[in-house]
């Protein structure tokens, strides 16, 4: 049987604060996908987008990782193809990071990219 590598990894501690932030936002992640998306901004020219979304689009990649149910729309998932997103809330700086082997260039505080 042939295994191929999600489009986009999410590790454990990502997945954990997404639950808990649909928790408190009132969103069923059973009913609901998570949205990543590549949009045009930040100091290198592009930046990641996370929401919730209801309607999946016809051209958009469906994934599941650790129960989540993602979506991404056909320039994104190019873009993201091998990233990995995490959490960290350390002293290193508390949030999601994107790790994108794709990008040849990131700004200094890591909320924007460029490949």
């Amino acid at each position: 049987m042939e295994t191929t590598t999600p489009a986009i990894q999410i590790t454990e501690a990502a997945a954990t604060r997404l639950r808990e932030v649909a928790e408190k936002e009132g969103v069923n992640p059973a009913e609901t996908f998570l949205r990543v998306a590549v949009v045009e901004g930040g100091c290198s020219g592009l930046t990641y987008d996370l929401g919730w979304d209801t309607v999946k689009g016809e051209s958009d990649t469906e994934l599941e990782e650790h129960g989540l149910r993602v979506i991404m729309d056909r320039k994104s998932f190019l873009y993201v193809e091998g990233t990995t997103l995490d959490f960290s809330d350390g002293l290193e700086g508390k949030g999601f990071h994107f790790h994108n082997p794709q990008a040849s260039r990131t700004c200094a505080c890591g909320e924007s990219f460029s490949l």
